[in-house]
């Protein structure tokens, strides 16, 4: 392997230095890299496109199913090849989480941005104004607050701008969010003064904060009643008003509830979940499978999602005949919601993958290894290849600004990068 080549492999494993996307993407695929054949260094985190798409295909099937809109959050992934594969695949919008993503996002084409979040802060609000001077960008915040709307207000005003807002609503104990009917009278009032330059537009849960079924429904409720309430009192000025909630965890209860109210005038309802498209083995796989019991409409949808991301490693050591050390960390992968769990096992020169013994697991990371409990007498040597599923892909995507995008035979077809 030509050395300009190695060094073009540690760009694409780390993204080092600026790579313009399609010549690179177009040089991968001539020089005919596979994994297997270990063209690529290791560790690296890898997508399967065929799992990439067959989750896409499944959520926009459940959307479907309820008459609902899509805005996957962007925060996931901040791979713009993934915003332009979810908005090619019908997506709504994407969703974001901060100023600097949104401008991310509008540099690479995206031009409806729904932010999860409160704007806050002058130079977030004129990041935001500078992109508003493109009447075909379509832009929404939250707001929780009548300090917040002064602000926003004052801001906007002073740019001869308009600023859409919704409403943010919160629960006792959980993160922003007017939090009863005080604060959303005195939130209302607020907005009363700023209507040239900040429209109320719709309706915002994030229904995560909340960890039972029972007090998610009822706060959905809550948003669906505020949200009637609003129309009733006609304080909406889009003229069809947006209610949006759902997180990767919940989004089957939220479709529930948003489509089970009955509301004077047609309401534009948004679910927002990221995690699908790549799926993981922790609280995903758990929520997953929650809904094929629950829910008839994932249910009839046949095989759930799947994990399209992997972080694959070299057995580096085997120092004691119950421990193997792997090449991967901290700094690879995700470790907040549960440690990788390895998937497949391949030997150099072998035929293909093998799934790897229910027995092995990874029980410990430091920042560059990973503690591999096995069993004496396993077949494990020193240079085999391990892929690990992960249990929180947004903190594993933060860790790589290059993922190859390999096809079913570990051929390297495409690749992605990240702006975090």
């Amino acid at each position: 392997m030509s050395s300009s080549n190695t060094e073009t492999i540690g760009m694409l494993n780390k993204g080092l230095g600026a790579m313009e996307h399609d010549s690179t993407a177009d040089n991968l695929v001539r020089l005919g890299w596979n994994l297997l054949h270990q063209d690529l260094s290791l560790p690296t985190a890898v997508l399967y496109r065929d799992k990439l798409l067959h989750n896409q295909q499944w959520m926009r099937q459940f959307i479907a199913a309820y008459k609902l809109n899509l805005a996957p959050h962007g925060k996931t992934t901040m791979a713009p090849r993934l915003f332009d594969l979810q908005l090619q695949g019908g997506a709504w919008g994407i969703t974001l989480a901060t100023a600097h993503q949104t401008l991310v996002a509008y540099e690479h084409g995206v031009r409806r941005v729904l932010m999860a979040n409160q704007l806050v802060g002058k130079p977030n609000m004129a990041m935001i104004a500078r992109l508003l001077r493109d009447h075909a960008f379509e832009f929404y915040c939250l707001a929780d607050s009548a300090a917040q709307v002064e602000q926003l207000g004052s801001y906007f005003s002073a740019q001869q701008q308009t600023l859409n807002v919704l409403i943010e609503l919160g629960v006792p104990g959980g993160r922003a969010g007017v939090r009863d009917d005080r604060d959303l009278h005195e939130l209302l009032f607020a907005l009363s003064h700023w209507q040239n330059s900040l429209r109320l537009s719709g309706i915002e849960v994030y229904e995560g904060v909340l960890d039972n079924e029972p007090a998610i429904r009822e706060f959905l409720q809550r948003a669906c009643a505020v949200t009637q309430q609003l129309i009733t009192t006609g304080r909406f000025q889009r003229q069809t008003p947006i209610l949006t909630g759902a997180g990767s965890a919940w989004f089957d209860i939220v479709a529930e509830e948003f489509t089970r109210a009955n509301f004077s005038q047609p309401v534009e309802l948004v679910l927002r979940p990221g995690c699908y498209l790549t799926h993981d083995v922790g609280s995903y796989r758990k929520a997953q499978e929650r809904m094929h019991h629950s829910n008839p409409v994932a249910r009839d949808l046949g095989p759930g999602l799947q994990t399209a991301l992997h972080i694959w490693a070299y057995v580096q050591s085997i120092p004691e005949p119950t421990r193997a050390i792997l090449g991967m960390g901290r700094r690879d992968a995700a470790f907040d919601s549960g440690l990788p769990v390895p998937a497949l096992h391949y030997r150099p020169g072998a035929e293909a993958p093998r799934p790897t013994p229910s027995h092995w697991a990874v029980t410990k990371l430091m920042d560059q290894h990973a503690y591999l409990q096995i069993e004496p007498g396993d077949d494990l040597r020193v240079g085999d290849m391990l892929a690990s599923d992960i249990c929180h892909p947004c903190l594993t995507f933060d860790k790589w600004r290059v993922l190859p995008i390999l096809d079913a035979s570990y051929n390297v077809i495409d690749l992605v990068q990240t702006f975090f």
